[in-house]
């Protein structure tokens, strides 16, 4: 049976050995962010603060932590919604197959939304935003934030909970020009639902209600981060996986209330009414800085009895929204390629920030007649890939040829990046879209929003072996001339800090000419950066530093490049430019003294005695 609140959830974790409580008061201001973390990466229990300093209200992070334990928090229903989201991508399934797809409907329609009367538990109390949790997770951060809200928001002019959307957007709480307890800061990005219905109602003048739900079943903050298919409302996927119907009501000020939610703040947005929102640190691994973002004017701050506030920590990967991911992936499957003709796979690289890096597999059945040794059909996917939903945000495209390699495993990044560079052609493989969008939170580009792509498409079979290191007897010229090797066909070389754009597109581009005449045998991509050695110590390292600190436009260079009718290309190694620049957002970095304070609890008799060191 599903959880009827998270209460019954962190009780059933806690019997099952997957949570530990805290009972010593902990403060919100970067030490419960410092004490998750460190338990996330231990690979350790959910966590209860049952004493936040400043709060009558206990938190919860680290839910989602491990692959296992949201199996184990959905076990009784993740193999039902498997095959309701197998469905709802591919209808002809059932047709196909109707004995396995038997319960589906059945799963869907008992899933429904219900329209609570009175006696719901979020009827409880009320409370100010001043009270809730005052969480901050970095030390830059503007103020604090809500990192696991459910922002429910309808169309006005079709409204009813089956039209609406449920997202997860952060709120920022307090800070900046912002009313205590009357006005918190909604930022939400491009390709957002609830962006839709606030442009309906600026259209019409009008101000957008907006509910903020906190905690409840589970199921409900997973709903509101799952890319589901179209036609598949985020209450009916909430309630089908949480083996409970989404409960709500609508209040006496129109405002629609999930009832089982731990805490419900209730707003309207204004046309034209921003303020200054944050820093905050992002899943990039940078703060997003400080942009005008919608305020949302608070109406009522709801709250059950005993709620628990939840939260989690948002930084450079892998954090918990890593686990989500690895979640989403399991339940959807294959939901994304079966909406694009060809497409085999695809996998936006956590350990790159998500949106800066993308792998593909895809056909090329053009021609089957003839040996294709040049992409044709996985350029065509790939240009579908690049405007599917959030995957348009990517900045890096690697895509393959399935044919070439069956067996190829996007997720194998290593593998991945072997594959492609023993087959592309630098001289026609590289297809770049300029003054495009690209994540709002990725400063990489040339303004908000606003930055390049590049495709790597390699078909065909092995054109060169790779080397793991340069030739023996080749010394790289000054300033750029000290380097370490990443993986085979890769070298990291360190470069001076960078400092003025041109002045540094003239310095990498005379280098460029002064190594034309290496011999770079086996060697496809060198990244300058400010650390060699911290770049090639490892794949995530090297992935977050080459892809979150460039834009392709910009910071892609090739020995012995040319344009020749309009395209670019190289017959030497690529470069790409990962070096710092001064437009882009500072790096997260953890406080010393913070950790200091999270080590003592780690001692024999603490809470955290034996899950971190």
């Amino acid at each position: 049976m599903g959880y009827r609140s998270l209460r019954e959830c962190v009780d059933d974790l806690a019997h099952h050995g997957h949570l530990v409580r805290i009972k010593e008061e902990v403060d919100p201001y970067l030490e419960m962010a410092a004490i998750h973390m460190r338990v996330y990466d231990a690979k350790g229990p959910a966590l209860l603060f049952e004493n936040v300093k400043g709060s009558p209200f206990p938190a919860v992070s680290n839910l989602f932590g491990t692959l296992d334990r949201s199996r184990f928090m959905f076990r009784d229903t993740l193999e039902k919604i498997k095959v309701l989201v197998d469905v709802k991508s591919d209808p002809m399934r059932a047709l196909r197959n109707p004995f396995r797809y038997t319960h589906v409907a059945a799963t869907a329609l008992a899933a429904l939304p219900w329209k609570k009367g009175s006696g719901a538990p979020i009827r409880y109390g009320t409370t100010r935003i001043s009270q809730l949790p005052q969480v901050v997770n970095w030390p830059m951060d503007g103020g604090p934030f809500i990192t696991m809200p459910q922002v429910y928001s309808e169309d006005i002019d079709h409204p009813g909970v089956m039209g609406a959307n449920l997202g997860m957007y952060r709120i920022q709480l307090a800070g900046n020009a912002y009313i205590p307890d009357e006005e918190v800061g909604l930022h939400y990005q491009l390709h957002r639902g609830i962006g839709v219905h606030q442009s309906k109602a600026n259209e019409l003048g009008r101000p957008l209600k907006v509910s903020v739900f906190v905690g409840g079943p589970p199921a409900h903050a997973l709903s509101a981060v799952m890319p589901l298919p179209e036609g598949l409302s985020e209450l009916t996927f909430a309630g089908a996986l949480g083996n409970r119907r989404f409960r709500y009501f609508y209040d006496d000020a129109g405002f629609c209330i999930s009832a089982d939610a731990d805490f419900v703040i209730t707003g309207t947005v204004y046309p034209e009414d921003n303020k200054p929102e944050g820093p905050f640190g992002d899943h990039l691994g940078y703060y997003s800085l400080v942009h005008p973002f919608p305020v949302m004017h608070v109406h009522r701050v709801y709250h059950r009895k005993n709620p628990i506030w939840s939260f989690t920590v948002v930084g450079r990967p892998p954090q918990e929204d890593t686990s989500f991911g690895a979640l989403i992936h399991e339940i959807t499957g294959s939901a994304i390629p079966k909406e694009i003709n060809g497409l085999h796979a695809v996998h936006a690289v956590d350990a790159a920030g998500v949106h800066p890096l993308l792998f593909a597999i895809g056909s090329e059945r053009y021609t089957p007649y003839l040996r294709t040794e040049r992409p044709q059909e996985v350029l065509t996917i790939a240009n579908q890939v690049l405007g599917k939903n959030q995957l348009s945000l990517a900045k890096y495209l690697f895509i393959a040829a399935h044919q070439d390699d069956p067996k190829l495993d996007i997720h194998d990044v290593p593998a991945f990046f072997t594959h492609m560079l023993e087959r592309i052609d630098l001289e026609r493989d590289l297809h770049f879209h300029t003054q495009t969008t690209i994540d709002t939170l990725d400063y990489s580009g040339s303004d908000l929003n606003a930055g390049s792509k590049v495709v790597f498409a390699a078909v065909g079979p092995k054109k060169r072996a790779l080397s793991p290191t340069l030739p023996s007897g080749v010394m790289l010229p000054r300033p750029f001339s000290a380097y370490k090797p990443v993986m085979p066909g890769i070298i990291a070389v360190e470069a001076p800090a960078f400092t003025d754009g041109q002045a540094e597109t003239d310095r990498v581009e005379a280098w460029c000419r002064a190594v034309a005449d290496l011999d770079f045998s086996g060697i496809q991509l060198l990244v300058l950066c400010d650390d060699a050695g911290f770049t090639a110590a490892n794949t995530d390292n090297f992935v977050w530093i080459t892809f979150t600190r460039s834009n392709p436009s910009h910071d892609i260079y090739g020995v012995k490049s040319f344009i020749r009718h309009k395209h670019w290309g190289c017959s030497g190694p690529l470069i790409i430019d990962a070096r710092k620049k001064p437009h882009h957002a500072p790096e997260l970095i953890k406080v010393p003294e913070i950790e200091k304070r999270v080590d003592a609890l780690a001692v024999k008799g603490g809470p955290l005695h034996g899950i971190i060191d």
